[in-house]
């Protein structure tokens, strides 16, 4: 996901995307352990690349309102 459309999330929609991706990435690690050659290599890292998009942009958010 691009970072303009996390933005526009709220906190818990964020949260539950988080959720959701974490719990796909686990999926396809999974398979990738037991020696399946997985369909699309590269959708770890974007997963991945993605989860830590959402944990900037949750920062972002608490850091706004605490101020």
């Amino acid at each position: 996901m691009k970072i303009k459309e996390l933005r526009s999330f709220n906190v818990d929609d964020l949260k539950k995307k988080k959720i959701e991706i974490r719990k796909e990435l686990m999926k396809e690690l999974a398979m990738s352990s037991t020696g399946t050659i997985p369909k699309n290599p590269g959708k770890l890292g974007a997963m991945k690349r993605t989860i830590a998009r959402i944990n900037m942009t949750l920062a972002e958010k608490e850091a706004k309102t605490k101020a």
